[in-house]
C-alpha cells in the first residue's frame, strides 16, 4: 500500500496534467444542470438546493415527491465516482427514519429494486442503477435516461408505500 505522501505526490501529478480539473468542472456543470432541470419541470418537487460534492466518492442532489417527504424520505440523484454511473437512492431524512422503512421494505420481501443489507455506515434503504456507463457526449439524451429512471422508481416506491 501506498503512503499518503505517495497519493499526494501523484494527485499533484495528475492535476498538473489539466484533464482532472477539465472533467470534474464538467462533471459538475452537468449535475447543476441536471438539478436546475428536474426543479423547473417538477416544481411540485422538493428539489434540494445546493448539490453535495463529496469526497469524490459521490456527488448527489434531492429529488423529493410530497408524498414521500410527508413520510421523512427522500429520493437522491447520486453520480458514484467508485462505479462511474447514475443511481438513484432512496433515503431516510435521519438514521431513525431509514431504520423503519428499511426493515419494511426488507421484511416485506419487496425485491424490486436493491434493498441494501445493512444500514450501517450506508446513507440509502433502496439502490437503482440509473444508468451503468453515461455518455457525456449526448447530455441530454442523458439527462432524459436519468429522468424516466428516477421517475419510475418513485412510482414504485410510492406504489409500495401505499400498500403498507
Amino acid at each position: 500500500m501506498e503512503s499518503f505522501n505517495e497519493y499526494i505526490n501523484e494527485y499533484k501529478k495528475q492535476l498538473k496534467q489539466g484533464a482532472v480539473q477539465k472533467a470534474y468542472q464538467g462533471l459538475m456543470e452537468y449535475i447543476m444542470s441536471l438539478r436546475t432541470h428536474f426543479n423547473s419541470k417538477y416544481p411540485n418537487y422538493f428539489v434540494s438546493g445546493s448539490i453535495y460534492q463529496g469526497y469524490m466518492d459521490m456527488t448527489y442532489f434531492s429529488f423529493i415527491p410530497e408524498s414521500l417527504k410527508n413520510r421523512k424520505l427522500r429520493i437522491a440523484i447520486v453520480f458514484s465516482y467508485n462505479t462511474f454511473r447514475f443511481e438513484v437512492w432512496l433515503a431516510g431524512y435521519n438514521k431513525q427514519v431509514q431504520s423503519k422503512y428499511w426493515k419494511l421494505f426488507k421484511e416485506s420481501g419487496w425485491n424490486k429494486y436493491h434493498i441494501v443489507p445493512d444500514i450501517k455506515g450506508v446513507d440509502s434503504i433502496i439502490e437503482y442503477i440509473l444508468v451503468e456507463n453515461p455518455d457525456f457526449s449526448e447530455l441530454d439524451v442523458l439527462t432524459k435516461q436519468i429522468e424516466k429512471g428516477t421517475l419510475k422508481f418513485i412510482e414504485d416506491i410510492e406504489s409500495f408505500l401505499s400498500k403498507h
